[in-house]
């Protein structure tokens, strides 16, 4: 019992204290999610959204970005510049106690920032924490301060470098990340301008710039018209019911309002919600607030104008949204947030003041747009009559039995195993790639669903017409999530869903109408990590007097491969004809390059396309919804001419689609 005693012995002595900014080097997830490409730009984004805080104060015009030539980044803002007096609690120049002491900032009320998108006032400091080196340069009362940090640590005091004009202020930050604790150091050019982009939307009046001092490369934006431009982009390649853009900006206790929307053709909503420039994915109370009031004034403007009858049921929040892209950005000091992520507003004022401002001025705006007015109804109308027209199939299809587990569709072959994480379904072009897949494949874990011709594009088709297309009833029927309210994640019946097309036009095509439908219909099953494209080879090569072959899955490998092959004959001493083909050069007597799934055999196509061991797949993973959208839009919408210079701009580029 004696050693018992000792050993479950717990003193103080046992507890580790992480001083200054120890913890953040200790647990850098912690801070800025993860030490991976999403990780190493979060510190970006901190400097940057210091700037943008200076900019909500009213004290700054322009935060500009630039990346390094040896690899650092640079953030300027012309902001007051941090101050640089003593600090009266750390003793310490205020300019050192920002970038060394955690939660240490101007956002924890006192005069500081009445509005900002940042809360924990550890971005300075983690950014400091976790780069090798970093430099900050501050213009403030006619002086420029300046000092070096490594690895968080000063490398001297704050000193006096240089006298400047009164009139110029501002803070410059350059660091370079520690590269003993980032996976990557790598800066990406477009990740950091959309970020830009969108700062620059959200806050009226500010100019955002970005330069890669290694290519030339650089950018600015700024828009006058704030979030109204927003709306006008997300909106590019859709047809808008009307020119017109609702905007209105208020201020209600404290709370800045700002909306804006319009109407387009398509079948989905796009609705982005912002608190203190924050995205706030999730939603929470601002968008509670507006979606209210939108049925509420939809509703009001279609009974008063004898648009929806007496006898008619009120429009539903689904049908007044159909087609909406809207923006609603609201800015209020201490913002309550669910979730470290700030991925969801909780602040409950904010969700009656939306209400009121949107009841107010969106009554005001269809009162004084009638014509309008009229064409938001009338789509709100024909989204209600798809609405029933699809419970309707839905419910006939409920009533057959259709959608039930014990109902599969005739042409799944099954996989034995009931176990969802190690099942897994092949969606097959065709029938003939269809058959040998079934034959090829391991059935305990491996499922076929053959796909005949074209599925449905489901972004030019309601959900009634959906349930009416036989191929999307069946992909529906077989992964057995359900669709749009009755959709259920956890009844998934594969962990792995994966699209094997032929590697030519069609087959891209067919990939392109599939990732379109999980993502307009099934956004959670790609988020989840369930969708993954398959990887056929291109290329056979038939070895010279044996029957094996190798698989070559694209052009590059290919002659990667021959270069390997023909140097390593001449190493060997074997004579090479030069004025043979190059495969021939490498001792193969023949190259096969594959057009189709089809023209593999069974066991072909199990060993290079299906085999787990050998096969090669490709995740599909949604980096940036926004852009995402916009390409959907773009090769599956209406504008021909916008899907053309698409195709044309990035056709050269193309190698894996990763949206």
């Amino acid at each position: 019992m004696a050693n018992k005693k000792n050993n479950d012995e717990y003193s103080s002595g046992q507890i580790t204290v992480l001083e200054g900014l120890e913890p953040v080097r200790k647990r850098p997830g912690m801070y800025i999610g993860s030490t991976g490409v999403e990780g190493l730009h979060h510190m970006v984004w901190e400097l940057v959204d210091n700037g943008i805080d200076e900019a909500l104060a009213g004290h700054a015009t322009h935060v500009a970005v630039s990346m390094l030539a040896d690899g650092g980044i640079r953030v300027f803002d012309d902001g007051r510049g941090i101050p640089t007096d003593i600090h009266p609690k750390t003793g310490k120049s205020t300019v050192e106690t920002v970038l060394t002491v955690l939660h240490a900032g101007g956002k924890f009320g006192d005069g500081g920032y009445k509005v900002s998108g940042g809360l924990h006032g550890v971005g300075s400091s983690v950014v400091n924490a976790l780069s090798n080196d970093l430099h900050v340069k501050i213009w403030r009362d006619g002086k420029v301060h300046e000092q070096d940090y490594a690895k968080g640590i000063p490398q001297g005091d704050l000193k006096v470098t240089g006298k400047t004009d009164k009139t110029k202020t501002g803070t410059e930050i350059t660091f370079y990340p520690d590269d003993t604790i980032f996976q990557t150091s790598a800066f990406d050019y477009e990740t950091i301008l959309d970020r830009l982009r969108h700062a620059a939307y959200l806050t009226k009046g500010i100019r955002t710039s970005l330069i890669n001092e290694a290519t030339g490369k650089r950018y600015s934006f700024y828009f006058e018209g704030g979030i109204q431009s927003y709306v006008k982009h997300l909106n590019v390649g859709k047809e808008p019911v009307d020119d017109d853009i609702f905007y209105v900006d208020k201020i209600q206790n404290d709370v800045q309002v700002e909306i804006s929307l319009q109407y387009t053709d398509a079948y989905t909503e796009t609705i982005k919600a912002f608190a203190n420039n924050v995205l706030n994915p999730e939603g929470g109370t601002h968008l509670t607030g507006f979606r209210s009031a939108l049925t509420r004034v939809v509703n009001d403007y279609a009974r008063k104008n004898g648009l929806l009858k007496e006898k008619e049921e009120n429009l539903s929040g689904e049908d007044t949204r159909e087609g909406i892209t809207a923006i609603i950005l609201v800015k209020l000091p201490d913002p309550q947030f669910e979730g470290q992520t700030k991925g969801k507003l909780g602040s409950p004022e904010v969700r009656g003041i939306v209400e009121q401002v949107m009841n107010e001025y969106f009554n005001y705006y269809l009162e004084e747009h009638p014509a309008v007015a009229r064409k938001i109804v009338g789509k709100a109308l024909l989204a209600a009559r798809a609405r029933k027209a699809a419970r309707a199939a839905r419910e006939n299809i409920l009533r057959k039995g259709v959608l039930d587990g014990a109902s599969m569709p005739g042409k799944l072959a099954d996989c034995s195993s009931k176990d969802p994480v190690i099942s897994e379904i092949y969606l097959v072009e065709g029938d003939s790639a269809g058959g040998s897949a079934k034959s090829g494949r391991d059935s305990k874990t491996q499922a076929i669903l053959p796909l005949r011709g074209k599925v449905l594009n489901v972004e030019r088709a309601r959900l009634d017409k959906m349930l009416a297309n036989n191929e999307i009833l069946s992909l529906i029927k077989a992964l057995g999530v359900g669709i749009e309210d009755s959709f259920d994640l956890s009844s998934l019946r594969y962990h792995r869903i994966i699209i094997m097309t032929d590697a030519d036009v069609d087959g891209s095509h067919i990939s392109t109408l599939l990732m379109t439908f999980f993502f307009r219909y099934m956004k959670a099953v790609v988020d989840g990590g369930h969708v993954y494209l398959a990887k056929p080879p291109l290329f056979e090569l038939v070895k010279a007097g044996r029957k094996t072959s190798r698989f070559i899955y694209d052009e590059d490998e290919l002659e990667v491969f021959l270069d390997e092959e023909i140097e390593r004959r001449k190493k060997d001493g074997t004579v090479i004809d030069p004025m043979s083909e190059r495969y021939k050069q490498a001792g193969y007597v023949e190259q096969k390059r594959y057009k189709g799934l089809g023209e593999m055999d069974a066991e072909q196509l199990f060993e290079t396309t299906m085999n787990p061991e050998k096969r090669v797949l490709v995740q599909v993973k949604v980096r940036d919804a926004e852009k995402a959208d916009a390409i959907f839009n773009k090769l599956m919408g209406t504008e021909v001419e916008l899907r053309k210079n698409f195709i044309q701009a990035n056709a050269k580029f193309v190698k894996d689609l990763d949206i």
